[in-house]
């Protein structure tokens, strides 16, 4: 699957993943490959992913939405910042 994590100033992250886990408006749920399609909002919190290589990372993120569609996933928020693991 390949995520951008993107703000209005820049590109946050961009690559390919194994997992997300986003904070949902009605509570968290994580993105695997073949999701179906879908578009949602999220809350501030925390997302998480797990890169293909194994690596995992956090970031702070304050509202915003995701879509999702044939294993490309876009999350847009105002703010995304790393956070510590």
């Amino acid at each position: 699957m390949h995520l951008e994590i993107l703000t209005p100033d820049k590109t946050v992250f961009s690559g390919n993943i194994n997992s997300v886990t986003v904070p949902g408006t009605k509570g968290p749920f994580t993105i695997l490959k073949n999701h179906a399609s879908v578009i949602s909002t999220l809350e501030s919190g925390e997302l998480s992913l797990l890169t293909t290589n194994g690596i995992d990372m956090l970031y702070e993120i304050s509202e915003g939405m995701i879509e999702v569609n044939q294993n490309r996933i876009m999350v847009l928020a105002e703010k995304i910042r790393p956070a510590e693991l």
